[in-house]
């Protein structure tokens, strides 16, 4: 199992978790992928109550586990996307000798350089490729040319000290799991669904959820800026509780009758809904007034980011939609009237990951996957390799056992056999102890 990767996205509404296996064509395969909704540990795309965070995440990891044949799950990667997420410009700049061309190794020293770089009250979480100017002229690449000034330019996507912090606690937390690294969702996703294209003519990757709605601004080849709104589809919900609607009931009519923009022919149709036996009716126009107004409002402040930066207009890919909260009905029109763009639901690039076609569109679990094919280090061990190590010359004690394993420098030297009461007893016990833990750690609850 050394070619599996495993991915979780922390979501306000929903954790999920994705395995898959890198075949030596590059591409990947869905191995197994499980979904956990909570509500009571992620606030706005950022970690709320870390004992909660871990709870859930261990129970995620386990029902992962029991789809893979008996192998266990030792590291995971985590994506983040929370409300503080911005970028930031930095600037790495060195002199070249007269008559020499830029090299790998000066490349290399400018992004050290930049790696180190703190930023106040803020921490560096990510970086987009950076652009080259040599001697002020602007290239992607910079390796073998003659200049002798070298400027890189980052962009830094930064946020609050406290996410990579509340991240590894969480994880850490979870006994025998180890966080293989944490990724910027919003770059993993925009390199998982747009193209060389959609990057060159420009494009706003727009991923509404349930706690945040994130932009990305594409022009050129390279990421002009990404922030985080502190709206989403859940915001839409709250407002449902003037007319009596919360929680899955709310979600569930919005989603069933909620729209964008009302259509005024509908103004007196009534639904019926059932609350605890009674049956009760609203109008469709109450449900939509509250619907619309709170996606003209997160679809005005989208376009006010975008604005910030560039003229919408010169993005000729338009926007692309991703996020659960992207299938409001009717929220394509909405945007293309507020932002005079055209707008697409984002998928998964051919060519990445194999199979499972009905996964590569859904928004569901588009977020993990992205964060899958970022995964570059292995992430499930089988159980044999651990349970059965091989001889070596210094054992440690096997976890949930009282019986300590036989260190090689203490068996009786050949000739002559192993005592069967120093050796036997005790690896079969021990074994038996093992496997019982793994596949008990992380139980549902009930």
């Amino acid at each position: 199992m050394s070619d599996y990767i495993v991915a979780i996205d922390l979501g306000t509404s929903h954790l999920t978790g994705i395995v898959g296996e890198k075949k030596t064509n590059g591409k990947f395969s869905v191995f197994a992928h499980e979904t956990i909704e909570t509500d009571t540990c992620i606030h706005r795309g950022i970690i709320y109550n870390s004992d909660n965070t871990t709870t859930h995440v261990g129970n995620l990891i386990g029902k992962l586990e029991g789809k893979l044949n008996g192998n266990y799950i030792d590291k995971v990667y985590i994506g983040v996307g929370g409300q503080s997420l911005r970028t930031i410009d930095h600037v790495e700049a060195m002199d070249i000798k007269e008559g020499a061309s830029v090299t790998e190794a000066d490349i290399l020293a400018l992004k050290e350089k930049c790696e180190k770089f703190k930023p106040n009250l803020a921490d560096v979480l990510g970086m987009a490729p950076p652009v080259y100017f040599l001697d002020g002229r602007k290239d992607t690449k910079a390796d073998g040319v003659l200049c002798s000034r070298l400027e890189a330019h980052y962009k830094l996507v930064v946020g609050r000290v406290s996410i990579r912090q509340n991240i590894k606690k969480s994880i850490e937390a979870i006994p025998d799991k180890k966080l293989a690294g944490i990724l910027v969702a919003p770059i993993a996703l925009a390199d998982a669904v747009l193209s060389a294209k959609d990057k060159e003519l420009g494009c706003a990757l727009v991923d509404f959820g349930a706690g945040v709605t994130s932009v990305s601004v594409y022009k050129n080849g390279d990421l002009r800026h990404l922030c985080v709104i502190p709206f989403g589809g859940k915001l839409i919900n709250r407002d449902l509780a003037s007319l009596q609607l919360v929680g899955a009931e709310a979600e569930n009519i919005k989603k069933r009758k909620g729209s964008a923009i009302f259509n005024s022919v509908n103004e007196n149709e009534h639904i019926t809904i059932e609350m605890e036996g009674v049956d009760r009716e609203i109008k469709l126009s109450d449900l939509n007034a509250v619907v619309e107004g709170r996606a003209k409002e997160i679809v005005e402040n989208v376009y006010a980011r975008i604005s910030e930066v560039i003229e919408p207009r010169q993005l000729g890919r338009g926007i692309v939609l991703a996020g659960c909260a992207s299938e409001l009905n009717n929220l394509n029109d909405l945007i293309k009237e507020k932002c005079g763009l055209n707008t697409r639901p984002a998928v998964i690039k051919k060519g990445l990951v194999e199979g499972s076609d009905d996964m590569l569109g859904n928004p569901l679990y588009m977020m993990a996957i992205s964060l899958m094919l970022k995964g570059t280090e292995p992430c499930v061990t089988k159980i044999s390799e651990i349970t059965n190590p091989k001889e070596e010359s210094d054992k440690t004690p096997v976890q949930g056992s009282d019986t300590e394993v036989v260190k090689e420098d203490e068996k009786p030297k050949k000739p002559g056999k192993t005592p069967p009461e120093q050796k036997t007893k005790a690896d079969k016990r021990g074994l038996k102890e093992k496997i019982k833990v793994y596949f008990e750690l992380f139980k549902d609850e009930e």
